[in-house]
């Protein structure tokens, strides 16, 4: 199985990747603010990098619940001086996180390689045709709502059922609009139009997902269902999340978002280090 971003192929199974989250907003639930200055956001990018981040997420919109919209105009004027002092400069792909179709189309002019949409269940006309143009990644993750509704009481008949139609039905979709399932990867939307109990089965059967044939991403990293489990706060919530990237690496899953890189690489690189050394079942 191969996950094709522009320039950079990664052929799986290999050892699972780390997406470290750069945030340059001034409202994020967990860093807004600290790297809302291009300076800023440059020096955290590198810093990842040195932790052992395989790709970098870039984001200039809170997706938070509640969350206000940000103008387009807005968005570009914070991300883009980041982009065009990190393409070039550094050898791993980076990404886009954005729901905007020129947003996107101005990152990729940029030299980004990936595009994250947490908005995939909407009309994404405009979008799809420039990831295919530009031949870029694609994250494919499922929300029920938007970042203004999404908590509002969200109900499913069933969570594995509905997001696994999601899958097969956008797959489908963006083959139409010229998107080869080789670029895309799978997002659940973990916190996003889900309860406590949609966010941790999905967690526990993510697995389900695996047969699509395409690479699976899991980001839980410091998130308020966290909290709602533990009763912890937002600083206090790295080991509930590491405890969930275990489970999901040990069911496969190939790609993990997270602000705590350091800490993330080292789980899962521990992780590939015992289970290489099991022997096979006779």
């Amino acid at each position: 199985m191969e996950w094709r971003c522009g320039q950079f192929t990664f052929t799986f199974p290999r050892p699972a990747l780390v997406m470290g989250i750069l945030n340059v907003t001034p409202d994020s639930f967990s860093d807004g603010g600290r790297f809302h200055e291009p300076a800023a956001a440059v020096e955290r990018a590198h810093q990842m990098i040195s932790e052992g981040a395989d790709l970098l997420d870039v984001g200039g919109e809170s997706t938070r619940p509640g969350a206000v919209a940000v103008e387009e105009k807005e968005e570009l004027r914070r991300v883009l001086p980041v982009l065009e002092r990190l393409v070039g400069q550094v050898s791993i792909p980076i990404s886009i996180d954005t729901q905007k179709a020129n947003v996107a189309e101005q990152a990729l002019k940029a030299g980004v390689s990936v595009v994250n949409d947490v908005g995939t269940s909407g009309d994404r006309s405009a979008l799809w045709p420039l990831v295919a143009e530009y031949r870029a990644g694609y994250v494919a993750m499922h929300m029920q709502g938007t970042p203004q509704t999404m908590q509002s009481a969200p109900r499913y008949r069933d969570v594995i059922t509905e997001v696994s139609e999601f899958f097969r039905e956008r797959l489908t979709s963006l083959e139409s609009a010229g998107v080869s399932s080789q670029q895309v990867v799978l997002d659940p939307g973990i916190g996003f139009g889900k309860s406590l109990d949609h966010n941790l089965e999905l967690i526990a059967q993510v697995d389900r997902f695996l047969p699509f044939g395409r690479p699976v991403l899991l980001g839980v990293s410091r998130k308020s269902f966290l909290g709602r489990l533990l009763g912890t706060e937002l600083g206090e919530r790295l080991p509930g999340g590491l405890a969930c990237t275990a489970w999901a690496a040990l069911r496969g899953v190939q790609l993990f978002r997270t602000h705590d890189v350091a800490a993330t690489v080292q789980l899962v690189r521990t992780l590939e280090s015992l289970a290489a050394r099991v022997p096979p079942v006779p």
